[in-house]
């Protein structure tokens, strides 16, 4: 079977990258499994000093929705969870190269990344309310933070769709390169991450983000209206929908 993450190594800087392009790169419990694994490797060990994360054509286009069909009545099953948890408590650089559609998690993500370099028309989109749901990942949280509260509802209620260029201009993404060159650049940058002093870096980080406790507290309440958001008719009615769309 296909790997549906790809891991690989530049020197001290670990690449993660979302390998469904036939799914526009969404994340089903696989490509969850691998991630989880592939943080808690490069957590525990020193030759590792930044991760990337990548897709190709597309970052991810977030939940794969046909796959998460099947945990629909016990939602803790499935890895997504964990997954935004591990990289809350992550305490190594990372950076993401964002190309095509970042979609649901694929955006949230961002929020916890380092640095995130971005194609200008990359589209990013946190449709979590149109599904019935709500956000995950901290997004309640870290996007009112960065972008402010009349940004935060613009894109976390509305959900509407920002390009990379507009990312890039509300503080989402460091900086813009063509679609061919984001990986390129966002690799540049973590390997300059990854030569500054290790220890010096990790507390400079911890000083910049704080206490992680209260973004996992965040995470982990948004966990419980959104499984609980999954058994309500209407939250039901709305996937049937998307799913008889598609």
């Amino acid at each position: 079977m296909d790997e549906k993450v790809l891991i690989s190594r530049e020197g001290p800087v670990l690449r993660l990258q979302f390998n469904r392009p036939e799914k526009k790169n969404a994340l089903d419990r696989a490509s969850y499994v691998a991630l989880i694994e592939a943080l808690a490797a490069a957590s525990g060990d020193p030759g590792t000093r930044a991760v990337v994360f990548a897709g190709d054509r597309d970052f991810t286009a977030g939940n794969d929705l046909a796959d998460f069909r099947d945990f629909l009545d016990n939602p803790a099953d499935f890895p997504a969870l964990a997954f935004v948890r591990a990289l809350a408590a992550f305490e190594k650089p990372m950076v993401a190269a964002v190309t095509g559609d970042a979609i649901g998690v694929g955006a949230t993500m961002l929020f916890h990344c380092d640095l995130v370099y971005a194609s200008p028309d990359a589209r990013l989109r946190m449709p979590f309310i149109d599904l019935g749901l709500v956000p995950e990942a901290g997004a309640s949280l870290l996007v009112p933070q960065r972008l402010g509260m009349a940004r935060a509802s613009q894109y976390l209620l509305l959900g509407e769709v920002f390009s990379g260029e507009d990312a890039h201009r509300l503080g989402v993404v460091n900086g813009l390169a063509p679609s061919e060159r984001v990986a390129e650049t966002a690799m540049r940058a973590a390997q300059a991450l990854a030569a500054k002093p290790p220890e010096a870096l990790r507390s400079a980080r911890r000083l910049l983000r704080g206490d992680p406790a209260a973004l996992l507290a965040r995470i982990d309440a948004e966990a419980a209206l959104f499984a609980r958001a999954l058994a309500s008719p209407e939250t039901r009615e709305r996937l049937a929908a998307f799913f008889a769309r598609k």
